[in-house]
């Protein structure tokens, strides 16, 4: 007989353990270096209106058709629209969660390094910090263990269950990262000559707004908040009937936005106190950041709490990441949670491994592009976009906005859905996010 599906043992730990799939590397290392790129304050402005209108709605969205089939992706558009091909958008959030955590769990591994290296004296003030990076990423073994830990990590969690791993690792975790940021950043803010990276950050000039950067605050907003993958749909699985949608879904994207501008003032205020550049893209958090540290008082105590941060935030999202799939196969294969973990847990290691080998230790490629590089290209121009575009027309016109609405605000607590949503899942939604999967394509192709 089938053990009656684990739901949340409480609001808390939903918030925290959905804010923990949306915090991750993208918040952290990602988010800083796209608002570095893009001119600071007037992007701030631009994504957090994003997230208010995309953002929010896609949320409600996925929570909403997780809770009311209690079932996985897949299971969730079989159960909604049975005897259709809509199960096909389900399946594209399980491999999404397969492809990215194959090379999501080779960069914690960076961080994990990193972690270690820092607190070593590795990275003291006088490093050559872009060699070792270079090396690192380079190497054939040692970037394939760190990323065997990673994995393993997550595989324990996700393997004790929801309420006994997934839950319980989320009250810590989350506390110790807000923790472990709000420190970072205020030890940046009191920094000599911190005021011109608070200026940055805090100041728009819209002037230095283009419209790539717009599209890269819609891209950011949506990837940041882990839609388009099935993971807010497995986790709004676990919510009882009881459970509300709309302010579990504020307070899920709320603190995954003020966790992302809290690490803007811990990074941005260092790099400008110390007179590094803030666009200086994907190597701002292994190479510019360890000279930021390297050069500040106790600067070797402080890295060591970045990549800890660090960490700590790739582990929340991975153990979402890794849920989607085993829920699959526990739902719809009858498999239990701990052979599931062990199986999907392996195969992610082992698609990783050439992941992590193409980065320099080996010529592994698909077509022009390096392994690594390929699969990146394949969950955030691909896999992510159609599947949040599907989602979305398949609440606004399949389902239809109204049903979806009404579903949402059932029990629902404070905060209610509005006509507002119709609007917005049925047209601005998807034509946003088509707008920005087409022009991702074409930049990815004309480059």
């Amino acid at each position: 007989m089938k053990a009656p599906r684990e739901l949340w043992t409480s609001r808390v730990a939903f918030i925290l353990a959905a804010a923990g799939s949306a915090v991750g590397l993208g918040n952290i290392w990602r988010f800083s270096y796209v608002v570095g790129e893009n001119g600071g304050a007037a992007f701030l402005i631009i994504y957090l209106i994003v997230i208010a209108i995309i953002g929010y709605p896609m949320m409600v969205t996925e929570i909403t058709l997780g809770r009311t089939t209690h079932k996985n992706p897949i299971g969730a558009f079989k159960a909604l629209a049975p005897n259709t091909p809509w199960w096909i958008v389900g399946g594209l959030g399980v491999l999404a969660g397969f492809v990215i955590l194959s090379f999501y769990s080779v960069v914690s591994g960076w961080s994990i390094s990193y972690f270690f290296k820092t607190l070593g004296g590795t990275l003291a003030e006088g490093a050559d910090f872009e060699g070792i990076f270079g090396e690192h990423i380079s190497g054939a073994w040692g970037p394939i263990l760190w990323h065997a830990l990673f994995m393993l990590i997550t595989l324990l969690i996700i393997g004790a269950g929801v309420v006994k791993g997934i839950s319980r690792a989320v009250r810590i975790l989350m506390p110790v990262l807000f923790v472990l940021l709000v420190v970072l950043a205020l030890r940046s803010l009191t920094l000599p000559g911190a005021g011109e990276g608070i200026a940055f950050y805090l100041r728009p000039d819209f002037s230095d707004l283009t419209a790539q950067s717009i599209l890269g605050a819609v891209g950011q907003a949506f990837f940041t908040l882990s839609l388009g993958m099935g993971a807010m749909i497995t986790y709004g699985s676990y919510l009882s009937d009881n459970d509300d949608v709309a302010d579990n879904g504020a307070w899920v994207v709320g603190l995954d936005t003020l966790i992302a501008i809290i690490a803007g003032f811990a990074i941005f205020p260092a790099v400008f106190a110390l007179g590094f550049d803030p666009a200086s893209g994907p190597g701002l958090a292994f190479i510019t950041l360890p000279a930021v540290f390297a050069e500040m008082p106790a600067g070797l105590f402080f890295g060591g709490l970045f990549f800890l941060l660090l960490s700590i935030a790739a582990l929340t999202s991975a153990i979402s990441l890794l849920e989607v799939v085993v829920a699959w196969l526990v739902d719809e294969k009858n498999m239990s949670r701990k052979k599931a973990a062990v199986l999907i847990g392996v195969l992610i290691f082992i698609l990783g491994i050439p992941a992590s080998l193409s980065m320099g230790a080996a010529e592994i490629n698909i077509g022009a592009w390096p392994f690594f590089d390929f699969l990146d290209f394949l969950q955030e121009s691909i896999l992510l976009p159609l599947g949040g575009l599907l989602i979305a027309v398949f609440a606004g016109h399949v389902w239809t906005a109204q049903k979806t609405r009404e579903t949402a605000n059932t029990n629902g607590g404070r905060i209610k859905i509005g006509v507002w949503y119709d609007v917005l899942i049925k047209y601005i939604v998807p034509i946003a996010i088509a707008v920005v999967m087409i022009f991702g394509l074409i930049d990815v192709f004309s480059g």
